[in-house]
């Protein structure tokens, strides 16, 4: 193995890594070497991904935790410092989508397909609240609680999660791409804001992944078909390819890459 691409002796945060596309990062950073720490909301979930991440002989700690809330972010880093001492990687993957237009839209001969969720019900507060809180709060309470103790050290890493939401346009997701592109924005600030610790801060757009969170749309055969639609290659993307990708931003061999934007998503923001 190159030794850029290497990442042992390192110590990583997973955030949503109970199953999907956390899931896959974590186990493909374990191979690489690193130790693991994963969390999530569901105790189960990251107990099942820590036992896989030893199972390939790396150490590894589950920590419950919501990343909408900036105490338990604090809590989770102390934990991960109280185990492992350092914290050399962040990935900041976890996230919430919601289907469902801004205002209700009662001609459903005009209204976008929806394959789940309610067209005539509208978003309301507590709805746009709960992604933003997930999808942008928590990427910014835990790149600041990692950057406290990175940048003494003179080194990190930080992955954020983003989408191919943050840069095209989608109706009846406004929350959700509206997150992520901020998402966008928030990586290349701290990029810029943290260079001088020799921190590199850039972010994975996936494009359409069959996971958990997408499954409704993915095993309805018309929502299928309209993914398969979309997308250049003609497949679906695969969530270890995703750990790859991860494992490569998060190892020396990018060391000179800061604030960028890589879109993995067979096409879709080519077009």
């Amino acid at each position: 193995m190159l030794p850029e691409f290497s990442l042992e002796g390192r110590t990583a945060i997973v955030t949503g890594g109970g199953r999907g596309i956390g899931r896959a990062i974590a186990l493909v950073l374990a191979e690489a070497g690193a130790d693991v720490v994963v969390s999530a909301r569901t105790k189960s979930e990251i107990e099942r991904t820590a036992e896989e991440v030893e199972t390939l002989g790396r150490r590894a700690l589950a920590v419950q935790a919501d990343v909408s809330s900036s105490s338990q972010v604090d809590s989770m880093v102390e934990q991960a410092l109280d185990r492992f001492d350092r914290i050399d990687i962040l990935v900041n993957n976890a996230g919430k989508l919601l289907r469902m237009p801004v205002v209700p839209l009662p001609d459903e001969d005009l209204a976008p397909p929806l394959v789940s969720g309610d067209s005539s019900a509208g978003t309301t507060d507590e709805a746009w609240s709960e992604i933003m809180r997930t999808n942008l709060d928590g990427v910014f309470y835990c790149a600041r609680a990692v950057a406290r103790h990175m940048i003494p050290n003179g080194y990190g890493k930080i992955i954020n999660i983003s989408s191919n939401n943050a840069l095209q346009a989608f109706p009846l997701v406004a929350a959700y791409n509206a997150g992520k592109a901020a998402v966008n924005m928030l990586t290349r600030v701290l990029a810029l804001e943290w260079a001088p610790y020799n921190i590199c801060v850039n972010a994975i757009g996936p494009g359409d992944y069959h996971t958990e969170m997408t499954d409704p749309t993915w095993t309805d055969p018309e929502g299928r078909r309209r993914h398969l639609e979309g997308i250049p290659l003609k497949r679906e993307g695969d969530v270890r390819e995703l750990g790859l990708l991860a494992a490569y931003l998060a190892s020396p061999a990018t060391d000179y890459m800061t604030g960028q934007i890589i879109y993995l998503d067979g096409g879709l923001t080519a077009r």
